[in-house]
């Protein structure tokens, strides 16, 4: 008889559904907000670089009516397991354009501090000879 063990590595992120903050959240962290009011394109170039997109790309949302902000909604609310729909991003960023940029800051950083959880499974297999 052979024990065969094998360790398998299963790699999963806090997914809630929701956003971690509300959109008019700012006292959840201050710091964010008060960067957003004191240099907002700065701030919206930092939040694109730590969201794993090119710095720049925020800089074109003026000639891109605004489609670089929803369409950076849309994919962090993909890539976070976030419920929502691209009407409802698109709505958000033309009516609440500064804090939806902040709530998507205090996701990213949310969800870079956190981190993905391991769990180690361990399977053990008998087989007899």
């Amino acid at each position: 008889m052979a024990v065969q063990q094998q360790i398998t590595t299963v790699t999963t992120s806090q997914r809630s559904g929701e956003w971690s903050t509300g959109l008019c959240d700012c006292c959840s962290d201050m710091g964010t907000c008060c960067c957003a009011l004191w240099c907002f394109p700065c701030f919206q170039c930092q939040t694109a670089s730590h969201f794993g997109w090119c710095l720049c790309m925020p800089l074109l949302d003026p000639c891109a009516f605004m489609a670089v902000s929803c369409c950076m909604r849309s994919s962090m609310r993909e890539r976070y397991g976030i419920q929502g729909s691209t009407c409802g991003d698109i709505a958000l960023v033309c009516c609440c354009y500064i804090c939806t940029w902040c709530q998507m800051a205090r996701e990213v950083k949310k969800q870079t501090t956190s981190g993905p959880q391991q769990v180690h499974v361990v399977t053990q297999q008998v087989r007899m000879a």
